[in-house]
């Protein structure tokens, strides 16, 4: 069964190519899931997969791509959607 992640970034994560990166990291840790903005300006993410993946993947996170600035991670346990791959969804 795999593991599954909710995280929530914020910080200047959007305008900057982030849901790119993070859709990028993910396909490359093996994750499935998805990517999404919300109105709030932050971005929220659930990566399922294997632990040691999604842990590489929420530390990369805070890294992030050159342009964002992160200032914080939220982690909260999920479930399994059920998600094919992993793509970028619309704004909530």
């Amino acid at each position: 069964m795999a593991e599954a992640a909710l995280l929530r970034i914020e910080g200047r994560v959007q305008g900057v190519g982030y849901r790119m990166w993070l859709e990028r990291e993910a396909g490359r840790a093996g994750l499935r899931g998805w990517v999404r903005n919300r109105s709030d300006g932050s971005v929220e993410a659930l990566l399922i997969g294997d632990a040691g993946s999604i842990d590489k993947v929420a530390v990369a996170c805070a890294l992030c791509s050159r342009l964002a600035v992160v200032t914080v991670v939220h982690r909260d346990a999920a479930q399994d959607d059920g998600s094919v791959g992993f793509a970028s969804r619309p704004t909530v």
